[in-house]
């Protein structure tokens, strides 16, 4: 063993591998031949073999949310590096653990404009925890070990290794690299504190013991922290009712009494209007951003607000908070729990539930000959009913799964909440059917989406992925044709997809199962076997062109702006 010799690509390999991870997605290329090379022979670790490196990036983000690991994936230099730019983005603004490994031109060349040079570090900056240059062989250990626990400590994150080629081909012996590696990672200043300060906790705790009307806002953090558990305990004890943000779905059982579905933009009516009338509100892991808050000074103007979070830079970044708690949810919540005896509340519980009864999801009718896409989700949801992981891309599918699926547990919901990245749900899908194998995934995605992504359903074939696509096809834009019907007078400039392909061919062209749903019959008759085959499939579902997501705040606007709130417009 003294006199074997490794070189840079395997102990990358090994170093991940020794880390935990069994999975990653990938694309080669020149600057990572190497590290490919060493792939060949190295079973220790699954590689999946994308069509894309902007697909790679996104498998990979989609097997972090649902298995809770770092999601890994590999590209080249330059075009391939760049590639990844926007799926690393989408991983940072939801908190993703993810770790982005690049090929880079040999070090001698660097900074000299080489063929398929280009600065990946430099370029996400802004939207990694940290990234790294490699510039020896001996640094690997330590990088990969930091860039591991960085990515999935403290509040998760993205981060980026940037390899160079000869660094990848260097060698040192097997005994040096497992001394290397056996070396304890300290990092000065990286400390995040999941133990919430004793001081406000208690004042928290003063505030619980005098609201009248306390509302709970659940948002990612309670699923990042595995708080589920936690939160249903407070919620049980003290009779408070739960609004839940898109990200934080899953986080508490929508099927509790007291769960109010998603709040904001696109938000439920008693989700909107419990927040106009709170007098104390537990922002339980979220940003307040502008989706949720609209115009932040009116957001829950009348309430004390109690804000829990990891991570200090959000709190009072949106919104001037009463007491700031920075600490890991679990914790923070077991915490308070203890110290609060059981108390109800009454009148105000019955009005929220009044709300919901006022108020229920709603839409217009059509004929039996023709299908609004709420009807194909709530169809979907009588047949999964909470048991399944849902994906989905982003429009206006995505807030009419967000309105009429059930989420009842964590990690069941993968979506791109703070960028809205359009194209993300394919890949995800592919990302987190790996990442939960034994569990049914159900891809939603719209005509749009679907077609900047497409080429990734090639990974239901070759790893026999029996991901379902509900393919929502309205033949526009449909978030965007909304905004511009509502805001715009209907001037429709370029949303109206009228080119689309045939979807059932194309899924024919991959060798997928496809089938095309056009009116109710269609939905009561067939999708059920669909959905509950043991194969992939692509469901291409017609629906109405012109329907619309309500309730709706507009954007800038307050509850009392809200409109559609019984599924149309007040004047239809």
């Amino acid at each position: 063993m003294s006199n074997e010799m490794i070189n840079g690509a395997r102990m990358l390999l090994e170093c991940l591998h020794k880390v935990g991870v069994t999975d990653m997605f990938g694309y080669p290329g020149g600057a990572v031949i190497p590290i490919y090379d060493e792939i060949y022979s190295f079973d220790k670790i699954k590689h999946y073999f994308a069509r894309h490196e902007q697909g790679a990036v996104h498998a990979a983000d989609g097997y972090a949310r649902v298995s809770g690991k770092v999601g890994v994936c590999l590209a080249t230099s330059g075009p391939g590096a760049t590639n990844l730019v926007t799926g690393i983005m989408t991983a940072h603004m939801d908190s993703i653990p993810l770790l982005a490994i690049t090929g880079q031109v040999r070090s001698n060349l660097l900074g000299r404009d080489a063929f398929q040079e280009t600065d990946i570090v430099g370029i996400t900056v802004p939207i990694t925890k940290v990234n790294y240059l490699v510039q020896s062989i001996k640094d690997i250990p330590k990088i990969i070990k930091e860039a591991y626990f960085i990515a999935s400590t403290g509040r998760p994150g993205p981060v980026l290794v940037d390899i160079p080629n000869d660094i990848q081909q260097q060698e040192i012996s097997y005994e040096e690299f497992n001394r290397l590696f056996d070396k304890e990672v300290k990092l000065e200043g990286y400390d995040p504190t999941y133990v919430g300060h004793p001081v406000q906790i208690k004042r928290a705790l003063s505030l619980i013991k005098k609201a009248k009307k306390p509302l709970i806002i659940a948002g990612a953090g309670v699923i990042k922290s595995g708080a589920s558990k936690e939160l249903l305990e407070l919620v049980n004890k003290t009779d408070m009712p739960v609004a839940t943000t898109l990200l934080g779905l899953g986080g508490f059982p929508e099927n509790h009494d007291l769960s109010l579905g998603m709040l904001g933009m696109h938000g439920t009516v008693p989700a909107n209007f419990a927040t106009d009338e709170a007098d104390l509100v537990i922002a339980a892991g979220i940003r307040f951003d502008d989706r949720i808050a609209g115009n932040p000074s009116k957001f829950c103007e009348h309430a004390k607000i109690i804000h829990i979070d990891i991570d200090p830079a959000e709190i009072d970044k949106n919104k001037k908070v009463d007491v700031p708690i920075v600490g890991d949810l679990k914790n923070v919540l077991a915490e308070i729990n203890k110290e609060l005896e059981p108390k109800k509340h009454t009148e105000w519980t019955d009005k929220v539930k009044e709300w919901k009864n006022e108020y229920p999801l709603a839409h217009r009718n059509v004929g039996e000959d023709k299908l609004l896409p709420q009807e194909v989700l709530k169809a979907v949801n009588d047949i999964l009913d909470g048991d399944a992981i849902v994906v989905t891309d982003v429009g206006q599918h995505q807030m009419w799964a967000a309105q009429y699926l059930t989420f009842k547990n964590p990690d069941t919901i993968v979506t791109s909440g703070g960028a809205g990245t359009m194209g993300f749900g394919v890949p995800a899908a592919m990302g987190a059917q790996v990442g939960a194998r034994d569990k049914k995934v159900v891809l939603i995605v719209g005509d749009g989406g679907f077609q900047m992504t497409l080429e990734e359903i090639m990974m239901i074939r070759q790893y026999n992925l029996p991901v379902k696509i509900v393919l929502i096809n309205n033949s526009f834009l449909g978030m965007v044709r909304q905004w511009q019907e509502l805001f715009k007078d209907r001037r429709y400039s370029f949303v109206e997809l009228e080119c689309n392909p045939d979807f059932v061919k194309i899924a024919e062209a991959y060798g997928i199962k496809s089938e095309r749903l056009k009116t109710k019959e269609d939905l009561k008759n067939r999708l059920k076997d669909l959905i509950l085959s043991d194969e992939g499939a692509i469901i291409d579902c017609i629906v109405e062109k012109e329907e619309n997501v309500f309730p709706m705040i507009p954007a800038g606007k307050t509850v009392s702006q809200m409109i559609g709130k019984k599924g149309v417009l007040e004047n239809e």
